[in-house]
């Protein structure tokens, strides 16, 4: 066989104009290697191979907005970051739009410190695991282990050091710079002081000094040089821990803030000017020098500090004074201040307590500014963007995120996951939004472009079982525990129907069929189906046969007929046209948990308990093979299960299954980490998609941690004390604290539901961690298409300047580099647009398409790109009717392009004509006096309806004084 690495050395690297040589291999007839050409972002790749599932990446987060840790503001003010379990998402409020970065930790984040100029941030866990981030790039740099659990993490102003505190003890690290460095983390100075645990870290504006505080009630201030004046320095003065410690603009005065809700304002007798080096003397001057000849990095210094120092080290050093104490509870009132944030340059203190409500108040003078209740749990962090109009605030009690802008006394941003785990997910026919039900009762509606949240429904009682679109997007029709099944009209947000069954039960799935008028929800506990009207809202049918719970109904997206699959291990269709008859009854050799139509009605697939998936063809009843699933779904062991994971996967299977857009694939999830794709045709696995790797979930594992086995039983048994984080108060007697339903669990990794956005770009997962959102990765792919030697940038590049404009095109799609395809099209001038489409091959068609929706999401040729697909259209559209089925997810995905930028053009077009229509109407009353009664003529009534008629008109509509207004505006 010929080597891939003779391929290699054979091929001439010159300029792209000029096709490599054909290596031949001896003794065999000389072939043409379709690896080819060099371009400008790819080396050498397989041109034959078709796309694989498995270029589905991670591309967002929904469904959750804030776990726990610290909030940042970015450096322009304009976007949070928010910690979301083991990931970080990015919320750009300027442009109203949510990114998470392609990155996980090992646990959930503790802590995110940002760098002064934005570029770089320091991610942290639980469990001591740093991660040095560009977020220019939205790259990994360096992983870094700090062996211990790390509260806090700081830049110093001039971003040359930071400082991280961990357990009793603060330590500061070279900053990371921007040449390459073997070990970016350098360890500088450890500081000892404090007994217990550190909690807080805060600069001066000069990068001198910085303030730590701790859980023993104590303020310790250091100094981030020799300073011989100051080395460090304890302050007291507090009855609890210390929550945030802050520094005045360019001064060493203090504000301290205490659990208990006490601010203590303290006083230095030293600007920070007035700090001297300390000057070394006799060997250890020759010492230092030596050091400093060596790299700065190298040398680790320990500074340990006393609380009561003698008074002879006091002499000559920088002293504090407290200037004031005040208090934040009122007598009798006793809230826990559980977050403080401070904004130097307009002395702005904004604090959050247990019970949801923040103060801002003036320093140093201590005047309440403003105070709101904004939740009714703790506030968990709070930032203040750079110029000191925006407050984020994050609850980590209910998932909130909040950001309020304080002087005009409004939100900015409101978001909020589900409280519970989200149980189902559906797309909307144009794949523009995402719908989730969640255990809460709440059901909401996600914008998969922005990736917020714009609505939420409230209207149940119980927990949301089932969620589903019509065909019209515009209607929305949930199931839930609380025995309703409910529709919700997109277009003025309201419940409109609200569909019972006469005798009370819980509803477990919920199908609504092509037209939109028949809607039907399967019952968990009376084994039956029941059947709507959504135009009257009445009960039209009851269909009875199931002798188990139902578990899952699908209608057939070409033909009305419904399959329902029930715990009874048999999977029926009913006939709607034929009065709801019984078709067919499909035997299973195990319980049905799932059904799902393929999107051209021809196939079902169905989930059992034995973990296998079996496919069917609904028109014969006959099965057309089977897929087992058990090894693939490879789940963890639980910290308490008393068996293996091997054991325990005997009783786990596939929950929820999805088609892909085409119907070749299918996707299937459900009780472990893993989501499989299969291709149905073949059976084969094509790849896993692992959704999670935190360990701070349960079943991630296969095997448990020896080290938690103790001889009295494992330590997860054992709930932690109050006083760590995340703890539970234990009763004990005599102590009015406690409470004895309180416990402290985690959460286990599960797969609830998945669907195939209808464009086949992506992916949808409900998973514990969140809405979890996989697409086409459409930045890095090479993906040519029937490549050969001619074809090079340069080739295309040329036959753009000879005019020869179809051929470009049809080079570039061969070549398939999104920017060589963008120049070949908009080099095409917009009069021979319709001439160049109508020669384009019946294959070329689909790709250009394709091209012009994922355009138009980037693009601001609006009209020119509008002008290509309506000649293409018009042009193929005979043609493009027979291959409907294959071609609808591109047709969709441009739909969902266009109707987006619909939606927004019409929007600011209503905008302008309002202002235009009020600007007319303004500048018709300016001069005219008004008479100080109301005459009520007829008159005047009359000719105030012709002025407002007038003012109804657009520019340079009327005549006379209607020309001079116009003029005017």
């Amino acid at each position: 066989l010929w080597s891939p690495l003779q391929a290699f050395s054979n091929l001439n690297v010159g300029p792209s104009s000029s096709p490599p040589r054909t290596p031949a291999v001896s003794g065999s007839p000389k072939f043409t290697v379709p690896l080819t050409c060099l371009t400008s972002s790819s080396v050498l790749l397989w041109a034959g191979l078709p796309r694989c599932p498995g270029s589905f990446l991670f591309s967002n987060l929904l469904g959750t907005v804030y776990r726990c840790g610290n909030l940042n503001f970015t450096c322009d003010g304009n976007s949070v970051i928010s910690p979301v379990g083991n990931r970080v998402t990015v919320f750009d409020l300027k442009n109203n739009k949510s990114d998470t970065l392609p990155l996980a930790t090992r646990y959930n984040v503790k802590c995110v410190g940002l760098s002064p100029d934005g570029r770089l941030a320091i991610i942290v866990d639980e469990g001591g695991d740093a991660l040095l981030v560009s977020l220019v790039c939205r790259s990994v740099l360096h992983h870094y282990h700090f062996k211990g659990s790390v509260h806090s993490v700081s830049f110093s102003p001039d971003g040359r050091k930071f400082v991280v505190t961990k357990g009793n003890i603060a330590q500061m690290y070279h900053a990371p710079g921007r040449k390459r460095e073997f070990n970016a983390f350098v360890l500088d100075k450890t500081y000892f002081g404090p007994y217990d645990e550190t909690t807080c870290i805060d600069w001066t504006d000069d990068s001198r000094c910085f303030v730590v505080g701790s859980k023993d009630m104590s303020t310790w201030v250091f100094g981030a040089e020799r300073w011989d004046n100051l080395i460090y320095y304890a302050l007291g003065g507090h009855k609890d821990a210390i929550v945030a410690c802050f520094f005045e603009s360019s001064s060493l005065d203090l504000y301290t803030l205490s659990q208990d809700g006490a601010l203590c304002v303290w006083q230095c007798d030293t600007p920070p000017e007035g700090l001297r080096l300390k000057a070394p003397t006799g060997w250890k001057a020759d010492l230092l020098q030596r050091e400093e000849q060596d790299e700065e990095g190298e040398r680790e210094t320990t500074v340990r500090g006393k609380a009561t120092p003698a008074a002879e080290e006091q002499q000559g050093k920088v002293k504090y004074s407290r200037l004031a104490k005040y208090f934040f509870n009122k007598e009798g009132d006793f809230n826990n201040l559980t977050a403080a944030a401070y904004h130097k340059k307009i002395h702005l203190l904004v604090t959050g307590f247990a019970s949801g409500i923040f103060h801002l108040h003036e320093l140093p003078e201590f005047n309440l500014i403003h105070s709101l209740s904004i939740s009714d749990q703790r506030i968990a962090s709070i930032s203040i963007n750079s110029s000191g109009d925006w407050i984020a605030f994050g609850c980590s009690g209910l998932g909130q995120l909040l950001v309020w802008e304080w002087q005009s006394e409004s939100y900015v941003l409101k978001q909020q996951g589900h409280f519970n785990s989200m149980v189902s997910l559906a797309y909307s026919p144009d794949g523009q939004y995402i719908v989730t039900g969640g255990d809460d009762g709440k059901v909401k509606v996600w914008n998969t472009l922005s990736g917020f949240c714009f609505i939420t429904f409230t209207e149940h009682s119980s927990g949301v079982t089932g969620v589903t679109f019509t065909a019209t997007g515009y209607v929305i029709v949930t199931s839930s525990m609380d025995g309703t099944v409910r529709a919700f009209d997109l277009h003025r947000y309201r419940n409109f129907r609200t569909f019972t069954s006469p005798r009370p039960t819980q509803f477990s799935c919920v199908a609504v069929d092509s037209s939109g008028e028949i809607v039907s929800a399967g019952a968990q506990d009376s084994f039956e189906i029941f059947i709507w009207s959504m135009q009257t809202g009445r009960l039209l049918d009851v269909l009875s046969g199931h002798e188990g719970p139902i578990s899952g109904l699908c209608f057939n997206p070409m033909r009305s007929v419904l399959a329902s699959a029930s715990w009874d291990r048999t999977v029926r269709l009913w006939d709607m046209v034929d009065s709801w008859r019984t078709t067919e009854t499909l035997a299973l050799t195990s319980d049905a948990l799932a059904v799902t139509f393929r999107p051209d009605g021809a196939e079902l697939a169905v989930a059992t308990l034995n973990s296998q998936l079996a496919f069917w063809d609904p028109e014969k009843a006959v099965q057309t093979g089977s897929i087992e699933g058990r090894h693939d779904l490879k789940t963890g062991r639980k910290e308490l299960d008393k068996i293996t994971a091997q054991h325990s996967a005997k009783g786990k299977a596939f929950t929820t299954l999805c088609y892909s857009a085409d119907g070749q694939s299918i996707l299937a999830g459900g009780m472990s980490k893993f989501v499989c794709i299969y291709h149905v045709k073949e059976q084969i696995l094509r790849k896993k998609f692992e959704i999670s790797c935190n360990l701070s979930l349960d079943a991630m594992e296969e095997f448990l941690n020896r080290r938690k086995m103790t001889e009295f039983g494992n330590l997860a048994l054992i709930d932690q004390d109050a006083r760590e984080e995340g703890g539970v108060t234990i009763p004990l007697p005599g102590v009015k604290k406690g409470d004895m339903s309180s416990r402290h669990f985690k959460p286990e990794i599960r797969v609830t539901s998945l669907r195939f956005s209808p464009t086949g770009r992506c992916w949808a997962a409900t998973t514990t961690e969140g809405l979890l959102i996989y697409s086409l990765d459409t930045q890095m792919l090479f993906d040519p298409f029937e490549l050969d030697t001619s074809v090079t940038p340069g080739r295309i590049r040329a036959a753009l300047r000879q005019r020869d404009f179809t051929r470009a095109i049809l080079m570039a799609f061969r070549l398939n580099e999104r920017k060589l395809l963008q120049e070949a099209l908009e080099s095409v001038p917009w009069d021979e647009i319709e001439v160049v489409s109508s020669s384009f091959p019946e294959l070329y068609v689909e790709k250009v398409l394709e091209f012009l929706a994922s355009s138009f999401e980037v693009s601001r040729h609006l009209e020119f790109y509008l002008m290509w697909t309506q000649k293409l259209l018009m042009v193929h559209g005979q043609k493009l009717k027979a291959r409907a089925g294959k071609l609808l997810p591109a047709v969709q995905f441009l739909q969902k392009s266009i109707q987006r930028h619909l939606d927004d053009v019409s929007k600011l077009c209503d905008w302008n004509r309002y202002t235009i229509q009020y600007a007319l109407a303004v500048s018709k009353q300016r001069g005219m006096k008004r008479p100080s009664e109301p005459r009520g003529s007829e008159e005047e009534a009359g000719a105030s309806d012709d002025d407002d008629d007038d003012s109804l008109h657009l520019l340079g509509r009327g005549h006379g004084d209607e020309d001079e207004d116009g003029l005017l505006v």
